[in-house]
């Protein structure tokens, strides 16, 4: 990859980030309109991928968003008050930024498709808008005070301050000449000229210069250029140039917009953002050396203020970014960007590592090298270590996905016609990067659902005795090894009467059924079943549910359901941390053996057992007074049997998926066992019982049993009375 490569996806990372960070001030800013901090966020977010785009020459994402910057800085300075409608068009103009840098990285030589660029006037006409009665709030006047001539405003001119010394004239220098020189740069509205230290009478030397100005300059020029003037006399004369309170908000502005690459002493930072000079600093600091000489010394900030150089506001804002400044380099200096696919890879060598590692180990056990035996299970250790290590550099939190389904409530609600609120909890929860990537769409999925057919609109809710807004709750938490993900609505919840009526109209089940009330519920997972009366373009056509449960099993997860009719819904999905290497529990069957995800077993026990009563008709147990269906995983698999049933001493795994329990009949029980999952072929991926493999230290093959559809296919096997029994 080149350097340009490089950086172009540095680029799109780093846009991909300022985007979603926009999104997320934009819905705060909802319930938090008068936020200047949340505004700084926003416009910052904008002015960053301005820049990088004009960097790579991304003209028609510089274009669009100096007129959304143009916007934000109009609410910053107050031109233009925060409101729904400004939320939503900015919202919609982030959308538009999103599918800018996407076709400028994907095509940066072709011009925009023609909708793109109607969308692009479309929004710009939109952000042009200004509302009525928008009003700029009056800043606080700083004035400089002269002893004859009164105050002179600083509202909107530059203030400056001349005190010559007396031996200017003998130097050669007109101070009227300088004044001249500066109408140049500007009008000069006001002037005042003193004489504090004139002499009485006879003691009046006329070869010394004893003016003072105080001039207010109206000009267009910065700091420096001002300051330029008078770089002939500055051993002459004492100077102070205090900007215009107009300038004062452009200040704080710079000031948010500073992102140093290392921490910055104020004074450089007020150069900076050319509010200081370097003279009026350099001048400062010998006032600070001469006074800690004598013990007196005062910070820089204080120093600039009093010697009015600088407005008390600059001072605290600067302080308060350089302090912010210090946090973030600090921070920051803790993490490293690291590339994905070099992380993968480093995982995938670990988990050679494992398999070696286990090889050496049956080695050792095979020859009874006894000697070896303690460097081996330091090995081991360090292997566990390493392989915890490396697995949680891929560890990310939850929070930022639950984050980004504010929009998508946002939008829905607005879209249905329902208030609703998003609570977000369990944020800091964290599980595998590759993990939250394919969990987002099933999420989606269900989010949209709790939207459209959880919540009720507002009239029903009131009539029902709720509050008018409704609230949809994301949570993670962890449990047993897993991650639990929970998606609860406080709406009408589900009403089973209504979901046998369309299962049994459905085909899916019969009148005469005797289901649980919790496979009841389980349902709605199936192909083309739907309760709503009516198909939107949210939901309604039954497609969808059955997707979410594939591929939440497909990540070796389980969904389940609870719900009171009337007060609401949740459903919970159980995830695995990682989808690269786990824990194991390894059986054998003939000869044949499998990996049970050891988190996913609950007990194991002798089919002899005192504490089971076993039905081999009927295929169940009852365990301690609990009817548990079993099978066999030589009979589920087909294996032929090398023994007579009467030769054969087995054993039952007992485990769990989501609420359901299940027994596995095996010969042999093998232990725990690092697994390394590796994915099944094209040829093999329909074969159903099945999620993966895994190579043993032997060299031979173990297969990762799929626990979910076991376990679902131990309990269709069933008798009714079982059901009815266990309901």
């Amino acid at each position: 990859m080149s350097d340009f490569d490089a950086a172009l996806n540095i680029f799109a990372q780093e846009a991909g980030e300022l985007l979603n960070d926009m999104e997320d001030a934009l819905l705060a800013l909802e319930s938090a309109p008068g936020d200047a901090e949340i505004v700084n966020r926003l416009f910052r977010a904008m002015h960053t991928i301005k820049g990088s785009s004009g960097l790579f020459g991304f003209d028609p994402i510089v274009a669009f968003t100096h007129e959304a910057e143009t916007v934000l800085d109009g609410v910053r300075q107050g031109e233009r008050p925060i409101d729904a409608e400004l939320i939503s068009v900015l919202l919609d103009s982030k959308d538009h930024v999103a599918q800018l840098v996407e076709h400028c990285l994907a095509a940066p030589e072709t011009a925009l498709p023609e909708d793109l660029v109607a969308r692009g006037r479309s929004l710009i006409g939109r952000l042009g808008g200004r509302c009525e009665g928008a009003v700029s709030p009056a800043p606080e006047p700083s004035v400089l005070t002269s002893e004859a001539g009164g105050p002179i405003s600083a509202d909107d001119h530059w203030l400056i301050s001349l005190a010559f010394g007396e031996n200017a004239f003998r130097n050669g220098m007109d101070p009227l000449s300088f004044i001249r020189y500066l109408t140049t740069l500007g009008e000069i509205r006001q002037i005042l000229t003193l004489a504090p230290a004139m002499p009485a009478g006879d003691s009046m030397d006329p070869e010394s210069c004893y003016l003072h100005f105080k001039i207010a300059l109206q000009s267009e020029a910065n700091k420096q250029t001002i300051e330029s003037v008078f770089e002939f006399i500055v051993d002459d004369c004492d100077i102070k140039i205090l900007p215009p309170n107009a300038k004062l908000s452009d200040y704080l502005g710079l000031l948010d917009n500073l992102e140093p690459a290392q921490w910055q002493k104020l004074g450089d930072m007020l150069v900076e953002i050319g509010a200081l000079t370097r003279g009026e600093i350099d001048s400062a600091l010998r006032e600070q050396d001469a006074a800690r000489g004598i013990g007196a010394g005062k910070p820089i900030g204080e120093i600039l203020v009093e010697r009015q150089v600088v407005q008390q506001p600059i001072v605290e804002h600067a302080l308060r970014k350089q302090e912010q400044t210090k946090q973030k380099l600090a921070a920051e200096a803790n993490y490293i960007r690291v590339d994905a696919g070099k992380l993968g890879h480093l995982i995938d060598l670990v988990g050679e590592l494992v398999i070696s590692s286990a090889a050496m180990n049956l080695i050792v056990e095979r020859h009874g090298l006894g000697d070896a035996g303690d460097v081996a299970a330091g090995m081991n250790a360090l292997v566990g270590s390493i392989r915890d290590t490396a697995l949680e550099l891929r560890m990310v939190q939850i929070g930022e996905t639950f984050s980004r389904f504010r929009r998508v409530v946002r939008d829905v609600g607005k879209e249905l016609r329902k208030d609703i609120e998003l609570y977000i909890s369990g944020g800091e929860t964290e599980l595998d990067k590759a993990m939250v990537e394919k969990i987002n769409d099933p999420l989606t999925h269900l989010v949209r659902n709790a939207l459209d057919h959880g919540i009720e609109p507002p009239e029903q809710r009131l009539a029902a005795g709720k509050p008018a807004q409704g609230s949809v709750h994301l949570n993670a938490f962890h449990q047993s090894g897993h991650i639990v993900i929970q998606v609860s609505d406080d709406g009408a919840g589900l009403n089973a009467d209504k979901i046998v009526a369309k299962a049994i109209a459905a085909g899916l089940i019969k009148a005469d059924h005797s289901l649980s009330r919790q496979e009841i519920y389980g349902l709605i997972f199936a192909a083309g079943l739907s309760t709503k009366e009516q198909a939107t373009s949210l939901s309604g056509r039954g497609v969808g549910m059955d997707v979410v449960k594939k591929n939440i099993e497909a990540l070796r997860g389980s969904v389940a359901i609870d719900s009171v009719e009337g007060q609401g819904t949740t459903i919970s999905i159980e995830l695995p941390l990682t989808l690269a290497i786990i824990d194991g529990f390894m059986v054998g069957c003939d000869r044949e053996r499998y990996i049970i995800p050891l988190n996913l077993v609950d007990e194991c026990l002798e089919m002899g057992d005192k504490e089971c009563n076993i039905d081999e008709v009927e295929h169940y147990i009852n365990l301690r007074g609990q009817v548990l269906p079993y099978l066999r995983l030589s009979e589920y698999f087909q294996q032929p049997r090398t023994e007579t049933g009467e030769g054969r001493r087995e054993s039952m795994v007992v485990v769990k998926s989501g609420r359901g329990k299940a027994g596995f009949v095996v010969d042999e029980l093998h232990g725990e066992h690092q697994t390394v999952i590796k994915p099944l072929g094209k040829v093999f991926e329909k074969l159903t019982g099945i999620t993966g493999a895994t190579v043993l230290g032997d060299g031979t093959v173990a297969l990762i049993l799929d626990v979910p559809g076991l376990v679902q296919a131990a309990m269709t096997r069933r008798p009714s009375r079982l059901t009815a029994s266990s309901a």
